[in-house]
């Protein structure tokens, strides 16, 4: 298909969220124009961000139960 006209500003912006997420610049503005068009996230794409953000957390770093924090804020 075609190519489009894009901002080198907007391109740059893409592609820093797209390193960040560990994805192609081209993959990410498709799935950016794709929610854009059907004016939701689809099971798929929010399955990826929810791995995405997942990914972030360190695996070899004890993790403290919200619950734990929730109550010690109440405690106060």
């Amino acid at each position: 298909m075609g190519k489009l006209a894009i901002d080198d500003e907007v391109l740059a912006e893409v592609a820093a969220a797209a390193r960040a997420r560990g994805v192609s610049s081209e993959s990410l503005a498709r799935e950016l124009l794709l929610e854009g068009l059907h004016g939701s996230k689809s099971k798929e794409s929010l399955r990826r961000l929810m791995e995405s953000i997942a990914s972030m957390t360190p695996r070899d770093v004890e993790q403290t139960d919200s619950v734990d924090l929730l109550r010690e804020d109440r405690d106060r």
